[in-house]
């Protein structure tokens, strides 16, 4: 195989490959010959389908595999032999500029930026540090109560706490909206999940009766007649009820999952997961923090426009996922609303190729009891835990994408601990909130 490397700016590549049509018919037919020992096709005996058949079966496959490997042991080969440092996927297309019973190929992509020097000690990190309390424990199963928490309904004005079920419809300049009927909701007073004019309003409130209150509607609002401006809200307090928490007896603690019902070990559990959910915020923490100093210190380096431009793209997909998937029509997306993803995009993609390169400098390499930690906390968060650890051990993207997250998370440690770090205490709430 004849091959040729050129560059295409900084950091793009172009590579050619050539072969004798004659070295793939080759490996294609030797391939099908193997095939047609074991085949087993309707109205042939094992070993005795013609050669027409098997290539009509399994010509195409088996000529697009046989194609697809030879490229790649080619094109591994001069990445090997040159000593070249992919950044991101390359792309094979077949070329034009071929003689005669020759097959070319041409594979572009991009390598990685020279860094220079990668010292570590003149970055400045703040660790933070946090630690699970029994008040954050006690915290937690007030949390716990409330999810399990009943309403009675009640003949006396609504208070702060209490559950209010309520018909409303705005008048806006005269017009009434929604124009027939009412909107009903409910709302406990005091969590925000009204307009806080209308849950202000509803204080005091008793079922059966009826307020209006002017209020000033977000620019945001849902309700696009009504987003930015003043109107009158008019509210009929249909239903009042007030929460019941359970106690935190055995047959509550059994209801978590905890056996024995004990008190003791419920608590004990409660710690277990706060302290595996804080682990997670301070690595985060620390995630951004690195990265945050990463970036200002190589903001000048020529970052690969290809693979920002990917990473732009893939944001995009993200936001329009979850859009949808929280129930919001994103509309059409413009071709270039990647955009305004370019910066977020071009600082991932630097600090993600940095910390590749730290590690490939510095011989990091994977920590298997690190990676089997995170895998039994990952599996711990599931009824069946032994199950989900089986699931990762044979879904290869599973497991990697797992690796990749462990390995980087080592990597920042690596580069936390050799730069000038301060720590700075935090509380478990305050550790745990973006």
């Amino acid at each position: 195989m004849q091959v040729s490397v050129e560059s295409v700016g900084n950091l793009g590549r172009r590579l050619t490959l050539r072969l004798p049509s004659e070295r793939l018919e080759t490996r294609v037919g030797g391939r099908l010959r193997e095939i047609a020992r074991t085949a087993r096709i309707k109205g042939f005996r094992p070993g005795k389908v013609p050669t027409r058949v098997i290539e009509q079966r399994f010509g195409e496959q088996v000529r697009a595999e046989v194609l697809d490997g030879l490229l790649r042991e080619g094109f591994d080969e001069v990445v090997r032999d040159q000593e070249l440092r992919l950044a991101g996927k390359p792309v094979i297309e077949p070329s034009e500029d071929k003689a005669e019973g020759e097959l070319a190929y041409v594979a572009t992509f991009e390598v990685v930026p020279d860094f220079g020097d990668l010292d570590m000690s003149k970055l400045q990190v703040v660790r933070h540090t946090a630690e699970v309390t029994e008040e954050d424990i006690d915290r937690m199963i007030d949390n716990l109560r409330q999810q399990r928490r009943s309403w009675n309904a009640v003949t006396r004005p609504a208070q702060a706490g209490d559950a209010v079920e309520v018909e409303t419809w705005t008048e806006l300049d005269g017009t009434r909206l929604p124009a027939e009927g009412v909107e009903r909701g409910t709302t406990v007073l005091g969590s925000g999940g009204m307009i806080k004019a209308v849950e202000d309003a509803l204080v005091g409130i008793e079922a059966g009766s009826e307020k209006s209150v002017q209020v000033e509607f977000p620019a945001d609002w849902r309700v696009a007649a009504l987003a930015g401006k003043a109107a009158t809200v008019h509210l009929k307090a249909v239903r009042v009820s007030e929460q019941h928490l359970p106690e935190v007896d055995a047959a509550f603690i059994r209801s978590f999952g905890v056996r024995s019902g004990e008190l003791e070990q419920f608590r004990a559990d409660i710690r277990t997961n706060l302290e595996r959910e804080l682990k997670g915020a301070l690595m985060n923490r620390l995630r951004r923090e690195v990265g945050e100093q990463l970036v200002a210190a190589y903001a000048d380096v020529e970052l690969p426009p290809r693979l920002v431009e990917t990473e732009a793209r893939a944001l995009l997909a993200q936001q329009v996922d979850q859009a949808r998937r929280s129930g919001r029509d994103p509309g059409e997306v413009p071709a270039d609303a990647h955009l305004g993803f370019m910066e977020t995009a071009r600082k991932r993609v630097l600090v993600g190729l940095l910390v590749g390169e730290v590690a490939r400098r510095n011989q990091l390499k994977l920590d298997p009891a690190r990676l089997n930690e995170h895998l039994r906390l990952i599996a711990s968060t599931y009824e069946q835990p032994e199950q989900v650890i089986e699931l990762y051990r044979n879904d290869p993207q599973l497991m990697s994408g797992l690796q990749n997250r462990v390995m980087e998370e080592q990597v920042i440690d690596w580069i936390a601990e050799r730069a000038q770090h301060t720590e700075k205490q935090l509380t478990f709430q305050e550790a745990i909130t973006p």
